[in-house]
């Protein structure tokens, strides 16, 4: 083969690669604490260009096991295919990200803002179990740096009336399963608290499912994403 031909085909390489979206492993130390996180890049990501991003945890423990499993499940393939960053941490030492974890915010979003051009310099925030405990917690604490919360399930911990306010201007979602009997009761005493103080809230029971809602993985986190972008405009008010 010729030098030039040698040379086209290494473009044409690279561009296939710069094509297709990534999964990139990162470690950031915020205030001291050592974050492991997985960023899902959209595809022809453009580091120059502003994209929609998510911040999303995971259930359990949060666990790099579990970002691992939510990112196939719930994230990688819509955000590929919609064009939206998605950031999932895994918990550091100091514990989940509703309890000594959350120590790593706001630095964390901040950090991410220097890394990434995010549109608006606003997230949506999301979890499963746990990790929408997490996200409630996290958005109740900085609602200026997000546009949503999802939990599926999930639901604000210590949710009193100052704190329930502070998710005034959010869009909220709140996903259940009809199955799951721990947590359905108190997932529509939440909806019930919200909607009594005027939010913005939408609530689903989910047939046939329990704790673990399937309806949102695969195919079905197209639903996440057509949230994200209801909220984007307002959440369809």
């Amino acid at each position: 083969m010729s030098f030039k031909l040698l040379i086209a085909a290494a473009l044409v390489l690279l561009g296939s690669r710069c094509a297709v979206a990534d999964v990139l492993d990162k470690t950031k130390d915020v205030g001291g604490i050592t974050v492991h996180y997985k960023v899902v890049l959209p595809n022809g990501y453009d580091p120059g260009k502003a994209y929609p991003a998510v911040l999303a945890f995971s259930g359990g423990a949060q666990t790099m096991d579990t970002v691992e499993r939510t990112v196939e499940r719930n994230w990688r393939a819509e955000a590929e295919r919609r064009g939206y960053i998605v950031v999932v941490p895994a918990a550091p030492k100091e514990g989940v990200f509703f309890e000594e974890g959350a120590r790593i915010f706001p630095e964390f979003l901040t950090a991410l803002l220097g890394d990434y051009k995010i549109r608006n310099n606003k997230f949506h925030i999301a979890g499963v179990s746990n990790g929408g405990i997490s996200a409630f917690h996290i958005a109740a604490s900085y609602p200026q740096y997000f546009i949503s919360v999802t939990g599926f399930p999930g639901y604000l911990p210590q949710a009193n009336e100052a704190r329930t306010r502070k998710l005034a201007n959010l869009c909220l979602y709140l996903h259940v399963g009809e199955l799951d009997s721990d947590w359905l009761p108190g997932m529509e005493l939440m909806y019930d608290q919200f909607r009594d103080a005027g939010l913005k809230v939408r609530f689903t029971v989910e047939k046939g499912q329990h704790h673990r809602l399937e309806t949102f993985e695969n195919e079905g986190a197209a639903r996440l994403f057509d949230q994200f972008e209801e909220a984007r405009k307002g959440c369809g008010k």
